[in-house]
């Protein structure tokens, strides 16, 4: 009887683990079958954006545009690419400008060139201009892609008009992140578990992304700003496709804002503006960076996070106003 009894026991424990690992094993299916979705969704909106990739004298640079007028360069900031561009030209400068809008060095279908710097990417900058046939344009940099904005005023003051700073990265900038350097190189360096872990974070663990992307924890968002942020989310798939950006502006654009840009050399009228709860990108750095540009306007935005969630309207204005006085934006 009682080894009937043990028998009994061993049966169900079998049966107790196999119903288990049937819901595992489903769970896990129904999780990989979500994201595979997530991801051709991800594909086919980069498709449907129709970016382009010219051949420059600086390598292959893929590209896209949107509005009509006076010719903006639109470059972004960490995670992005052309995409991201594309939101911020929509959100910040208007159809009534003609944004010309790259994916920097790593991010999309830009290649990582050897020896990859904010520097050579300003001439970057400038190849595909040359490519275009465009000669003069004002530049508008965002977060990481400040710092390739400064160098193009700097190094190309007779190709930029004007120079515009959205939430940008400033010399003493604290970094992004706490994590060690070798398990981030580690998780980018794998293609599909960055895909996963962003696809992830984005579809089941949206507040910790907002934190990510400089969204303030007591932020309470408003229908229009949940959907900000949803688009800025968007953005950021496929992951892997932007990797090597994301560590070389991780590891060499943001920390090269250290090694002392002469900023009181830029001879452009320019326009920095920038959030006071901006967690990504101190407002006190950057401001100590618009006193150093000569003549530079400063604008304080009270509240909005990195994204500038709710500002879309006043940094349009202000961008326009600005861009108007030096006779750029038709009338």
């Amino acid at each position: 009887m009682r080894a009937m009894g043990e028998t009994k026991d061993a049966k169900g424990r079998w049966l107790a683990t196999g119903a288990v690992g049937t819901v595992v094993v489903g769970f896990v299916a129904m999780l990989y079958a979500s994201f595979a979705d997530g991801m051709r969704a991800a594909r086919a909106r980069l498709e449907h954006l129709g970016s382009r990739v010219v051949e420059t004298e600086c390598g292959p640079i893929e590209y896209a545009t949107y509005g009509e007028g006076p010719p903006v360069l639109m470059v972004h900031g960490i995670f992005g690419g052309f995409d991201q561009g594309l939101v911020l030209a929509r959100g910040i400068l208007g159809e009534r400008l003609h944004s010309i809008v790259p994916s920097r060095f790593g991010y999309l279908r830009t290649p990582m060139p050897h020896g990859a710097s904010p520097a050579s990417q300003a001439d970057a900058h400038v190849c595909l201009l040359d490519a275009l046939g465009v000669e003069r344009v004002a530049v508008v940099g965002t977060s990481s892609g400040a710092a390739s904005a400064i160098q193009f005023a700097l190094r190309h003051r007779e190709r930029c008009s004007v120079l515009v700073l959205v939430s940008s990265n400033a010399p003493g900038e604290i970094s992004l992140t706490t994590v060690p350097e070798k398990l981030i190189r580690a998780v980018f360096g794998a293609g599909f578990v960055m895909d996963f872990v962003f696809w992830l974070l984005s579809s089941r663990f949206r507040l910790s992304l907002r934190s990510l992307m400089g969204v303030p924890k007591e932020f309470e968002l408003s229908p229009e700003e949940e959907a900000q942020v949803a688009e800025a989310m968007e953005t950021l798939l496929p992951a892997s496709e932007r990797s090597d950006g994301v560590l070389l502006d991780q590891y060499v654009t943001n920390p090269d804002m250290n090694s002392g840009y002469p900023l009181q050399e830029i001879a452009v009228p320019a326009l920095v503006v920038h959030a006071v709860d901006d967690s990504l990108a101190s407002y006190e750095y950057v401001r100590a960076l618009a006193q150093e540009i000569p003549n530079a306007k400063f604008v304080t935005l009270e509240k909005g996070g990195h994204l500038l969630l709710g500002q879309r309207a006043r940094v349009q204005s202000e961008i326009a106003q600005f861009l108007g006085q030096h006779s750029l934006v038709r009338p």
